[in-house]
């Protein structure tokens, strides 16, 4: 707008911040003082300044529901206001002010409102009698404090700013300035807001102002804003604090923390690194702080912005702040309790110098000389105690009166012959415990008042050092995250550090950490880390995040990390990185690469479950004669996700499973056989053991074999089979040939099928592997228990590069209903329990449930990538999540043990929220329409395996409902080609049979 006008006020909503005056305690002033709190949803993460607190709560709490119109809100106080302030808004006009209730002894250095029964202010008391503020207090013996907020309605808005342009309020602003008028000071709460309190008469207003340009301002604004009706909104349980230059007050204020401020989390310790974290006393407060060693900090002690090495201690009643890593020397062995000791940046025009100050805790900056204190004692024993003397702080020409700690010229800032630092103050809290020479520095060298330095503050400088430190201990913090394996999201971290400059610090500490973590589980979450670094420096261009990681480019760092010599590996892929940095697109490739590294690295992780599979002797099946498995499909009723990698060895995991035969059989299968020829015969079939065969493959040299970790390549799980089963080793000197003739005189020829469709979400691939390979390791005359095969199924998984988790070859390796679970730790081991459900329970349930196929097939391929991301991410969503998934099975467990049929429906219901909560995108729209008819008639229901089409099994509230459910879905609009299948738990379990040799 090139105007503001009255237009433009009729639907705007303005908050106008006052910045305020300076602050004694910190050289960005009140708005920017820091608080010891943290914003956990935030999604970039940074210091929480007042301003910050004060935003969030005007805008998610005081402001919810107002009309359009113009808040105005100062900056120089702490303010809490619970989550529904209950301000009611119905015909509202005019003007209100908000107040919040406060003790009458508190009002006597503050405004209070009078106000009538309705609300309406009748008058604004400042600093009143005793008898005054009474006459303001409430039932509950409170009185409505002025807390600096107040809205103006758009008619209000419009009316004060039309008075912009009328003289002499014109000199309020730099238009009037700029025209050469004389510059007039106006209060809002006693110039403007007074004017419309109700008791207040025109006579007594404008004769209340100071001089008689301000007398004839407020002429102007009573004939202005006489006429809008001013009302008080008090908040209930909020509280407000205003900045004061008392010392006390300050550190009181930063250290008695606030049960709940609006979006914020307060804590002791906000946005530090603290080594040693057992020396810092409840009460005691450190924010944007890096503290190495020990370094000890009294109850009632705030610390900000300050880099420490220990041995320190830091006794009661201190505020610390500006510190630098070259000023711990100093403090050490320093009597610190009850001072303000800071470190200020100041620019005396074109040179920057560093300036340290010194006050007590009690002193007042304004008492004089006569009536106050210095670092807590009266001026007179200071003067005895140094050596000081009065001529040394202030001018002879100067009035006693005017002598005042604000004035004084305490503090060093240029010395012609030597280097200043901290100690040039320090030695006033203990002169007699140092040389002569400090106290002739201290003479010698060019200082400064307080007032006088005010004015040279470099708040650029100030909040360059602050935002280093920031990042410095953001760096101590990735290091403590990820080494000790926190569940905390670095995330925030990482889009602040891109969007300050700061991602090369970050990413050398990320390769940092990833070279030397201890574990390759470590090391592929660090690697995650750098692909979000990477991918926030894209800023959502590029392209997506998920896709190919294979360029050649990156091949000899993959190479490092496969021998497992995770060190080279990360030192190439920085090498590498470095090439890929300049644009969104070469970026977001580079961050797909670090994802496929820290794939490796997880297979790695993954594939110490090798270490329980037992394989044993057994005979030698006949040459020709099969063995034939048959496996029943897998119905996930609860948790999963957190069987997959990294999740299950990082959070711990918990899967209920039930094994079912589809329409009477068990759909998945394979057989092998030895034969004759010395090759091997890879055939997949159509469906049945008896159906026409899709693909047939012959191997008969290694090399067939070396495509066996693209999941794309023909043949590529059996082959994958063949070499986990250790009957083919690859890579190996010896050919092919020579490897069977040795070992088994055979070659050998496998079928598999499977008579479910693709992407069904029954767990069809897993299992299919554990078909196989309990087929081939029974006809090389090998014996592995259910539990070998479980983590054989992992192993290969991994070898195959599909990733994946364990609850697919639990479900249909395992007979019945079972819960699996894994710890968090590694190596990853499986452990299972049946769960033993009531007397014919198991016929209850094959009667109500349904299988429906959804005529959806999944197309989401890069869900499992998304899901591993986030979880890398610790995004707090998907922790809580997943911390929910592993609760709902135990509870699915629970209620199956019971045969509890409804809470077993409330399980699968809950288990579909959190399914799309880990993998949104997962309800196809006709899905969600097929639930919404299906939902009036099932306890629960859900779609199988990750969701995104396939099947939807159904928990029907009345038995043996296929026909009935069939109509329903069938007068549905909009679900296309859907079928409904029966099922039953399969108490029995897989198959192993060695059948005679086949003619065919």
């Amino acid at each position: 707008c090139q105007v503001v006008t009255a237009d433009v006020l009729r639907g705007a909503r303005i908050l106008i911040l006052h910045m305020g005056r300076d602050f004694s305690f910190d050289d960005c002033g009140r708005a920017f003082t820091c608080l010891p709190a943290e914003e956990p949803g935030a999604p970039a993460e940074a210091l929480v300044c007042n301003l910050d607190s004060l935003l969030g709560t005007l805008t998610h709490r005081l402001c919810v529901g107002s009309p359009p119109g113009v808040w105005v809100c100062s900056t120089d106080m702490l303010l809490t206001v619970p989550s529904a302030p209950g301000i009611s808004w119905d015909s509202f006009q005019g003007v209100r002010v908000i107040a919040v209730p406060g003790s009458p002894v508190y009002a006597r250095n503050h405004g209070v409102y009078l106000t009538d029964e309705q609300g309406l202010v009748h008058d604004i008391i400042y600093k009143g009698t005793e008898a005054q503020i009474q006459q303001c207090a409430g039932p509950d013996g409170t009185v409505p404090l002025v807390c600096g907020i107040v809205f103006f309605s758009s008619d209000a808005a419009e009316q004060l700013l039309a008075t912009h342009v009328i003289p002499p309020l014109d000199a309020c602003t730099y238009m009037g300035l700029d025209s050469g008028a004389p510059p007039i000071q106006l209060s809002l709460f006693f110039d403007i807001v007074l004017s419309m309190a109700g008791r207040m008469t025109e006579e007594d207003f404008v004769k209340g102002g100071s001089d008689a340009s301000v007398r004839s301002a407020r002429s102007v604004l009573w004939t202005a804003l006489r006429g809008f009706p001013l009302s008080m909104a008090c908040i209930p349980d909020a509280s407000y604090d205003y900045m004061t230059t008392s010392a006390s007050d300050h550190i009181r204020s930063l250290t008695l923390l606030p049960g709940s401020a609006s979006h914020l989390t307060f804590c002791k310790t906000a946005h530090s690194h603290v080594d040693e974290p057992c020396l810092l006393e409840d009460g005691s407060s450190v924010t944007n702080c890096l503290l190495e060693g020990a370094v000890s900090l009294a109850a009632g002690s705030v610390i900000q912005h300050c880099h420490l090495q220990g041995p320190l201690e830091i006794g009661p009643g201190c505020l610390l702040s500006g510190l630098d890593v070259g000023s711990s020397a100093a403090l050490q062995g320093c009597p610190l309790r009850d001072i303000v000791l800071q470190g200020h940046h100041v620019r005396l025009r074109d040179l920057p110098c560093r300036v340290f100050t010194l006050t007590g805790r009690l002193d007042d900056w304004q008492s004089p000389v006569d009536e106050a204190t210095y670092l807590n004692v009266p001026w007179a024993e200071f003067f005895q105690w140094t050596g000081i003397r009065e001529g040394d702080l202030w001018d002879a020409e100067m009035p006693r009166r005017s002598r005042c700690l604000l004035s004084a010229r305490l503090f060093p800032v240029l010395h012609a012959c030597e280097t200043l630092g901290l100690e040039d103050v320090l030695w006033l809290l203990a002169p007699a415990a140092v040389a002569g020479e400090r106290p002739a520095r201290w003479r010698t060298a060019w200082r400064m008042s307080w007032q006088e330095l005010l004015p040279c503050l470099d708040t650029a400088a100030e909040l360059g050092t602050r935002q280093a430190l920031f990042f410095l201990q953001g760096q101590c913090k990735v290091r403590r995250v990820l080494l000790g394996r926190q569940d905390s999201s670095l995330l925030p971290l990482a889009r602040s550090a891109v969007h300050e400059g700061y991602h090369e610090a970050v990413l050398s500490t990320l390769d940092e950490v990833a070279s030397t973590a201890s574990d390759a589980g470590i090391a592929a979450r660090t690697l995650a880390c750098i692909a979000e670094v990477l991918g926030c420096m894209a800023q959502g261009e590029g392209g997506l995040r998920s896709g190919p990681a294979a360029n050649r480019e990156w091949a000899s760092a993959f190479g490092c990390l496969e021998r497992r010599d995770i060190a080279r590996g990360v030192q190439e892929l920085a090498a590498e990185r470095q090439k890929w940095m300049s644009r969104p697109a070469l970026l977001v490739r580079a961050a797909r690469h670090y994802e496929g590294a820290e794939q490796i690295l997880v297979r790695q992780a993954v594939m110490s479950s090798c270490q329980f599979v037992t394989v044993g002797q057994a005979e030698l099946p006949p040459l020709g004669h099969w063995v034939q498995v048959a496996c029943p499909a897998r119905l996930d009723l609860s948790g999963g996700w957190s069987d997959t990698p990294p999740i299950t060895y990082e959070h711990g995991g918990a899967v209920v499973d039930v094994a079912v035969l589809v329409d009477g059989c068990r759909p998945i299968g394979a057989r092998a056989r030895r034969i004759v020829e010395l090759e091997l015969r890879l055939v997949s079939l159509s469906g049945t053991p008896q159906s026409e065969a899709v693909t047939e493959l012959v191997c008969q040299e290694l090399e067939h074999l070396q495509d066996y970790c693209q999941p794309h390549a023909p043949g590529a799980l059996l082959k994958a089979a063949f070499i986990c089963t250790e009957i083919v080793q690859f890579p190996s000197q010896k050919p092919l040939r020579v490897q069977l003739m040795e070992s088994f005189g055979s070659g050998f020829e496998v079928h598999i099928w499977s008579k479910l469709p693709h992407g069904s979400g029954l767990g069809t691939s897993s299992i299919l592997a554990g078909a196989v390979m309990a087929s081939l390791y029974r006809a090389a005359g090998k014996a592995a228990s259910t539990e070998s095969l479980i983590h054989a199924v992992l192993h290969l998984e991994q070898r195959l590069t599909t990733g994946g988790g364990w609850q697919d070859q639990v479900g249909g390796l395992v007979p019945g209903i079972k819960i699996g679970r894994s710890k968090a730790q590694l190596p990853l081991r499986v452990e299972v329990e049946q769960i033993p459900v009531p007397h014919g329970f198991t016929q209850t349930l094959n009667d109500h449930l349904l299988l429906v196929y959804t005529g959806k097939t999944r197309l989401a391929r890069n869900l499992l990538q998304d899901v591993v991301r986030n979880w890398y991410a610790r995004l707090p969503s998907i922790v809580q999540n997943t911390d929910a998934l592993v609760n709902n099975a135990e509870e699915c467990a629970q209620a199956l043990r019971k045969g509890d049929l409804p809470l077993i429906g409330k399980c699968l219901d809950r288990y579909w929220q959190q399914k799309k909560c880990m993998a949104p995108g997962c309800e196809p729209l006709a899905v969600r329409h097929m639930m919404d008819a299906l939902r009036p008639h099932v306890y629960g229901q859900c779609l199988a395996g990750a969701g995104g089409g396939g099947f939807l099994y159904a928990l029907t509230k009345a038995p043996r409902q296929k026909e009935a459910l069939h109509q329903v879905l069938a007068n549905t609009e909009g679900l296309g080609n859907f079928s409904i299948h029966s099922i039953e738990v399969d108490t029995g379990g897989f198959s192993v049979e060695v059948v005679g040799c086949d003619t065919k």
